[in-house]
């Protein structure tokens, strides 16, 4: 009989596909299958080949472009010199994450089943596409779909005889187990973050610890929404970039959050342990330092402030010593639940941290070793390089904006990074920041007298200052910009800049103030009003156009606002001018950026 074993490969930007994978993962142990999970590009891709079975579990990010973790993955992938039947042996299934709001919904997930197709996989099922727009989330699809794919897999290989499933409310044996070490054992050497020139360029392993330069807020203080301008110095880090690029950064947890936590789940945050793997051949977290204190985990690795998922409920319900609390931990992890859960923990935002305390029972009962389990690790955050090497050597400059809303919780919602980020001042001493720089998807053009078109509503108007100030370097005029805000007084950034540059003949500026009259005026509405100059810089001046900012409504409104420039200006039909916006994209003169 075939040998039961199940390969599950992920590639995930956000963490929510490496948490699908894992539950696939779990429940593939629960029947009794040989199971690894792994990200796609940590994969050696040239064994797939001999594999007999696979699950893939993808996120598609941006404009329709596979996760970091699996560009590797994708170009070996899509080779022309792979021949037709290599895959012949294979049974697969692909599960999709998403949202149906941008328009490349899942884009990735569907491409990838219809490669591996073509190379001659089997399709266990079709491909499951999740949507992060469904009230329930993507588990709106993906439970249905496992249930399908469980019973498709037992029929091609069945349980042992004398085996039965695993029951869910059995608690698996966590991924790594936990030593403590003696307190007289040597200190690790110093910290994982080093400020001195690495050996290799910066990166996810290996960040460089930049200096905060300076701190500065670009709005009102009457205005509701903090923005600021940090200055970080990379100098002897070996970082170069250029406009377009990003800057990630890893973010930390405030000390207070990481002293509740320690005190919740009655951790002595200045102990130290070793982590050993539960299952030869498991890596370790390559973030964590070995021997690692308590106080480290939580305050590096451990994303206390992220909204839960439903797998940590489950698990959590697990160690549960209070019949009260698990009977609603295993509601909330259980298929009838979910709307229940998204009204407690998604609607409202609750943290990891806050629904721990409403569960003090079963958290003061969580065995440490399973705390690598039920917490994923802090992400790192991209940020549109705003400045350029050019105008500032050694300097990365980030426009960002602090994350704080209400809820209908008593306690204001902050983004981790960003009030992170904005507590940072030079005045504090040696203030250090974890970064390392990756390619952006904005390209500008290299030939200098290509003009360009840019429109930045907010702080969608980073990559272009970066752009700008590149260009101005080098001496080329022809750039144009629309920038939005709300009032010109309030949150009009880096004003006195853009004026200069305008004065010296650098820079053409359209700026729409939306709540300075009693009409909004948006970004759209100037870019129809000066339809004739951008006409004549697209149809004579093979003018490229770039588009950054919130992926709202702004992306499609934009959209709509060229194709009648090119109705009214061009002379195209609706289906034409539809057709030239597209070709435009497609020859990549019509660039654009957008987060959610």
């Amino acid at each position: 009989m075939a040998a039961r074993r199940l390969l599950v490969l992920f590639g995930s930007q956000t963490g929510t596909a490496q948490d699908t994978a894992e539950r696939i993962g779990r429940e593939a142990k629960r029947r009794h299958l040989q199971c690894t999970v792994e990200a796609l590009d940590s994969y050696d891709v040239a064994n797939l080949i001999s594999e007999l079975l696979v699950v893939f579990v993808c996120a598609t990010t941006g404009q329709g472009d596979p996760p970091d973790n699996m560009k590797l993955f994708w170009r070996f992938l899509f080779r022309k010199n792979l021949p037709s039947g290599a895959l012949c042996r294979l049974d697969y299934a692909v599960l999709g994450l998403g949202d149906s709001s941008y328009p490349k919904f899942n884009f990735i997930a569907k491409k990838l089943h219809k490669r591996v197709l073509q190379l001659g996989g089997n399709p266990l099922l079709p491909v499951a596409l999740g949507d992060d727009q469904h009230d329930l989330g993507p588990d709106a699809v993906i439970d249905p779909w496992l249930v399908a794919l469980w019973d498709k897999i037992l029929m091609l290989y069945p349980l042992p005889p004398g085996l039965e499933v695993i029951s869910p409310d059995v608690r698996l044996p966590p991924k790594y187990t936990l030593h403590y070490v003696a307190e007289d054992s040597p200190q690790p050497n110093g910290i994982l973050l080093q400020p001195t020139a690495p050996r290799a360029a910066p990166s996810e392993l290996c960040p460089f610890a930049a200096l905060v330069v300076s701190n500065q807020r670009l709005t009102a203080q009457s205005h509701f929404q903090d923005v600021r301008l940090i200055e970080f110095d990379v100098t002897g880090s070996g970082i170069t970039y250029s406009a377009g690029d990003v800057v990630m950064v890893q973010p930390q947890n405030c000390p207070e959050d990481v002293q509740q936590f320690c005190q919740l789940l009655r951790l002595d945050p200045d102990r130290r342990f070793v982590l050993k793997p539960t299952e030869p051949g498991t890596a370790l977290p390559a973030l964590l330092p070995q021997p690692c204190s308590i106080r480290h985990l939580v305050t590096h690795y451990l994303d206390i402030s992220c909204v839960p998922r439903r797998s940590f409920f489950q698990l959590l319900s697990c160690f549960s010593t209070s019949e009260l609390e698990r009977e609603k931990l295993q509601e909330f992890s259980s298929t009838q639940g979910q709307e229940e859960l998204y009204s407690y923990c998604n609607r409202p935002r609750r943290s990891t941290l806050e629904v721990m305390w409403d569960f003090p029972h079963t958290t003061c009962a969580i065995p440490p070793e399973y705390l690598l389990d039920l917490i994923p690790r802090i992400r790192p955050r991209a940020f549109s390089i705003a400045s350029s090497m050019l105008a500032h050597p050694d300097r990365i400059q980030i426009l960002m904006a602090v994350v704080q809303y209400k809820t209908w919780l008593s306690k204001p919602r902050r983004g981790l990074c960003s009030t992170w980020l904005a507590s940072l001042h030079p005045e504090q001493g040696d203030v250090r920041v974890p970064l390392w720089v990756k390619k952006g998807g904005l390209k500008f053009p290299s030939d200098p007298d290509t003009p360009i078109i840019m429109i930045g509503p907010g702080t969608g108007v980073a990559p272009f200052r970066a752009a700008i100030q590149e260009r101005v370097a080098q001496g080329r005029r022809g750039n144009c910009l629309f920038f939005g805000c709300r009032q010109e007084s309030k949150d009009f950034y880096c004003q006195a800049e853009w004026e200069e540059l305008v004065a010296k003949g650098f820079l053409t500026l359209f700026t729409a103030f939306s709540r300075d009259q009693e009409e909004k005026v948006y970004v759209q509405h100037r870019i129809l009003e000066n339809r004739r100059l951008v006409w004549e810089l697209l149809s004579s001046r093979n003018a490229h156009v770039y588009l950054a900012g919130n992926a709202k409504q702004m992306p499609a409104a934009v959209a709509e606002a060229l194709q009648s420039v090119l109705q009214l200006e061009g002379g195209l039909s609706p289906s034409e001018a539809e057709e030239y916006l597209a070709a435009l994209e497609r020859s990549r003169r019509f660039q654009s950026e957008t987060w959610s």
